[in-house]
């Protein structure tokens, strides 16, 4: 069953959140995430406001876990914290 990355960021120094963007691809490619959304156009209607919204395809919860916990995830996200604040889910999909 699917499982979907989902992610809600204000970046707060975008020098140094582009230390994170320039190296966490390695990790999704590895993990055969597919970007479904991914900053663009938005509008919040309800909660916090942020301004990047990202939605991230994993073949299933296992895969999108391990992608997150992976040594190559984990030293991009050292890059972005303190540069951005950002809530980060993953949610199981409805399967077939």
């Amino acid at each position: 069953m699917t499982a979907f990355w989902i992610a809600h960021v204000k970046v707060l120094d975008p020098a140094k959140y582009k230390d994170y963007t320039d190296i966490a691809p390695q990790a999704y490619k590895k993990f055969g995430a597919v970007f479904l959304a991914r900053g663009g156009a938005s509008q919040v209607l309800e909660g916090e406001s942020f301004e990047r919204h990202v939605v991230i395809e994993f073949s299933d919860m296992q895969t999108a876990l391990a992608c997150y916990h992976s040594p190559e995830y984990q030293a991009a996200k050292s890059k972005r914290d303190g540069h951005c604040i950002a809530h980060v889910s993953i949610v199981e999909g409805l399967g077939d």
